[in-house]
């Protein structure tokens, strides 16, 4: 009864986390595992879902620390349990959140890993080379427009397999992009981006439409609006578009290319905020990974701007000036000092001639 009555729960969860929080549906997965998971220790204690309490929880996470699961994916689990108590709680289906008051595991910040610019630079170069081919294939001009909107646009590689045709608007040199729980966010391109995008269109797509290795097999309407398709004119997926990256680099990765676009970025000045923006996260503590990279700026907006560091500096100057001054009456008077004991030489020998 027990098991049944958290399956009809589980159940009932992810078609809100489907319907009205709109999630992706390897996200609501992700959630299912993470539920079921708890639910399993639960019935190890003779426990159901709804009547947990927070011994349980806790105890749920030091039984995670004896197996050895990493501190960031115990803190992901007990994110998922506080989402689902909580949904519990506005459906009056609890009184009281067992998850209130549970600490998450400390985990370390793990700084995003990027790639060399020239490492991109050599990545889209490639790719533009195959696809500027005079018998460049409809494939290699797909792969190029996808490499170049991977570091463009800072997409996620679910972002671009979800892309429709009519998301693109190439004339304003934009995107529209739907990310986590379906928020639609503008991104901007650059011109390289946008040429490839319009030469794919173009040259590209259109082929692969037409050479479906499955005729009899009609596409659904949301399949035949897919920006990128396959030999087979279908969508493509995740796992080919991460084939690709790997291909073209064994050290990079689609989110890869996604870290480099906003690490680039912020080297050159950009923003938290705008990139924030344009990543699509919802949060600024997650942007606030790429601060460190920001250093050198931050101390030269602080040194331009700040009362304190400006009188320091000028301070400083003054000072150098002022040696350097010092530095120069020295030698002048040394110089005239030499010349004074010069003529006195001269003097003395004369007198001595005279005599």
């Amino acid at each position: 009864m027990g098991v049944e009555n958290n399956l009809g729960l589980l159940k009932d969860y992810q078609a809100y986390l489907r319907v009205e929080k709109g999630l992706r549906p390897l996200t609501c997965e992700a959630y299912d595992g993470d539920l079921k998971t708890f639910a399993e220790f639960l019935e190890g204690r003779q426990g159901v879902l709804v009547t947990a309490a927070q011994q349980d929880v806790a105890a749920f996470l030091e039984h995670l620390r004896a197996h050895s699961i990493d501190s960031r994916s115990a803190a992901r689990k007990l994110s998922c349990l506080r989402g689902f108590y909580k949904w519990l709680l506005l459906d009056r289906r609890i009184h009281h959140d067992p998850t209130v008051n549970i600490e998450s595991p400390k985990s370390w910040k793990v700084l995003p890993k990027s790639l060399a610019e020239p490492e991109v630079a050599e990545m889209l170069e490639r790719a533009a080379m195959m696809a500027e081919h005079p018998q460049a294939q409809a494939t290699a001009l797909r792969d190029s427009a996808i490499m170049e909107l991977l570091y463009a646009g800072g997409l996620r590689v679910s972002e671009i397999t979800g892309l429709g045709t009519g998301d693109l608007a190439l004339d304003a040199g934009r995107v529209l992009v739907r990310g986590k729980g379906d928020k639609e966010r503008i991104v901007p391109l650059g011109r390289t981006a946008v040429k490839s995008l319009e030469t794919y269109l173009r040259e590209g797509r259109p082929h692969l439409a037409r050479i479906s290795t499955k005729p009899k097999t009609v596409p659904s309407r949301q399949d035949a609006t897919r920006l990128f398709l396959s030999l087979r004119g279908m969508p493509l997926t995740r796992q080919w578009v991460w084939h690709l990256v790997k291909m073209a680099n064994k050290d990079a990765s689609p989110h890869r290319l996604r870290h480099s676009c906003a690490t680039h970025m912020v080297e050159h000045g950009a923003d938290l905020r705008s990139v924030q923006t344009l990543l699509g996260h919802a949060d600024i503590s997650t942007t606030q990974v790429y601060t460190h990279l920001a250093l050198g700026r931050l101390k030269a907006v602080h040194r331009d701007h700040h009362p304190r560091a400006k009188t320091k500096m000028q301070d400083e100057n003054a000072t150098k000036g002022e040696a350097v001054q010092g530095s120069s009456l020295r030698i002048i008077h040394g110089g005239k000092g030499k010349k004074r004991a010069a003529d006195q030489g001269e003097n003395a020998r004369g007198a001595k001639e005279q005599e």
